[in-house]
């Protein structure tokens, strides 16, 4: 590109400038993680095109952020206390949804566990604690939401996962996305004669969450807004949100097993920002192995 010409950068948009206001009307969602960050978005996206909501999660606030969507969106939003890596809690957080609504039409697994470490510095127990968050916990949700989902008419299941490139000091996340995007496929390809579809949406850098805050470069020197995004800026929630709200609808009536990946193509970069270099390489290292991915 020419210095002289300047870059063009994508806006990001509403899906309610793209969408009719009441396609979801009559749903229901069940979602994990949906009282804070991209799922508590995803979650506001479909309350708003008429959907009511049920959010499953550990956190005592909970409940206020249900209330917040309520009042945000003018669609019902109940709390529902339960750990996902207990199957039982998980079904009784999927039958007082029923109770509640009567139905389940669309399934997001949102709830995920991170934290960064090397392989080297990774214990056995932080890697099996991911696992059953990401890896179990989605398993769970859908073995227990699978029976309402087959029953719906538009009945869609859908999950976050980033492993399409290798992230460093992520290898207990990666391994555990991994396995949610192979369960997926195998459900998209099992529950289809059953009128199932299951897709992954797989988010990029997206700002404002602690993903991209804690995979910034860190200290002297370095650039902790860096990301390499083609389309000239770093993602939204609101636009993974859009994604979730294409993928329920009818429009994406025909796509199954899929992952979409929401990274304004910054994955067919394969760079990576590291962190924390000062603790494992200085800065004026780390930018240089970024630049020579690049």
């Amino acid at each position: 590109m020419s210095p002289s010409r300047k870059a063009h950068v994508l806006p990001v948009v509403d899906s309610t400038a793209v969408f009719k206001d009441d396609i979801f009307k009559g749903k229901v969602l069940f979602c994990t993680g949906g009282g804070s960050g991209i799922c508590r978005v995803m979650t506001q996206a479909v309350m708003r095109h008429g959907a009511s909501a049920a959010i499953v999660g550990r956190k005592a606030r909970l409940s206020i952020a249900a209330k917040e969507l309520s009042e945000a969106t003018g669609s019902a939003c109940i709390a529902l206390k339960a750990d996902v890596r207990d199957p039982k809690q998980v079904q009784t957080a999927v039958q007082r949804t029923i109770e509640k609504y009567g139905r389940i039409d669309f399934v997001i697994n949102g709830a995920a566990g991170n934290f960064l470490a090397p392989i080297s510095g990774l214990s056995e127990n932080g890697f099996r604690t991911v696992i059953e968050i990401d890896t179990l916990g989605t398993y769970h949700v859908i073995k227990a939401t699978l029976p309402h989902v087959q029953a719906s008419r538009d009945p869609t299941s859908t999950s976050l996962t980033m492993s399409c490139i290798g992230t460093p000091y992520q290898v207990h996340v990666s391994a555990a996305k991994a396995a949610v995007d192979a369960l997926s496929a195998v459900l998209a390809v099992e529950q289809g004669p059953h009128g199932v579809r299951s897709n992954v949406i797989a988010p990029g850098p997206i700002a404002g969450t602690e993903g991209v805050d804690r995979l910034s470069p860190k200290g002297p020197g370095s650039d902790e807004n860096y990301w390499p995004v083609p389309t000239g800026r770093k993602g939204e929630s609101q636009d993974v949100a859009n994604a979730a709200v294409f993928l329920f609808s009818d429009a994406a009536s025909f796509i199954s097993g899929q992952v979409l990946v929401v990274d304004g193509a910054s994955e067919h970069l394969r760079a990576a920002a590291l962190p924390y270099p000062q603790s494992v390489l200085d800065p004026a290292s780390v930018q240089h192995l970024i630049k020579a991915r690049l």
